[in-house]
């Protein structure tokens, strides 16, 4: 502060203080009051900026509904499901458990059908899932499809299953015809 007033003063030899020797300036230590009245200038800068402003929102908004239009098209009506309606349920995320298949081309898309025990929100549900199948009993609704049951009389009857020891087997009635593969025995049963 001292420093400030030093060089803020007049000295009597060169007739100008050392602020407007070095800047060619004094500094401002006063303060101006505001002036009463309307600033014309502020005015029309803040009616500018307003008009920008209102300008950006109706150009976003017409990009949203463009963006909204356009990811609309790809989507179809959600399904609903209701406690104890039979699902199947897609082989996707059980790609590991299944290792003993040959090829990932020749294994079911969907397997099942499993009850849907609980209605968790609009896109999820909790599935009646044997221990067998290691996974989460909640899966979201783009994992399964609505079971469809067969036309009469065309039924196809699938054999009991029995499950040893965490694997699922079935009890063979008679092999017709065995062969070898990649050094591997297959039955045809």
């Amino acid at each position: 502060m001292v420093e400030f007033a030093y060089n803020n003063k007049v000295h009597t030899e060169t007739k100008v203080s050392s602020f407007q020797a070095n800047h060619r300036q004094n500094p401002r230590i006063e303060f101006e009051l505001r002036k009463k009245g309307r600033y014309k200038r502020a005015e029309r800068f803040a009616e500018r900026m307003k008009k920008v402003q209102e300008e950006a929102k109706a150009v976003l908004q017409k990009a949203q509904e463009d963006m909204k239009q356009y990811a609309d098209r790809e989507r179809e009506e959600v399904e609903e499901y209701r406690v104890g309606d039979l699902v199947l349920l897609s082989t996707k995320d059980l790609k590991y458990q299944m290792i003993g298949r040959r090829t990932e081309k020749f294994t079911e898309h969907f397997v099942g059908p499993y009850r849907v025990k609980a209605i968790i929100s609009s896109n999820t549900v909790e599935l009646e899932l044997p221990s067998t199948i290691r996974i989460h009993l909640v899966v979201n609704i783009s994992r399964i499809q609505r079971y469809k049951s067969q036309v009469e009389g065309q039924r196809k009857e699938t054999p009991q299953l029995v499950v040893i020891e965490r694997e699922e087997e079935w009890e063979v009635e008679k092999i017709m015809n065995k062969r070898k593969i990649w050094g591997r025995n297959k039955y045809l049963v």
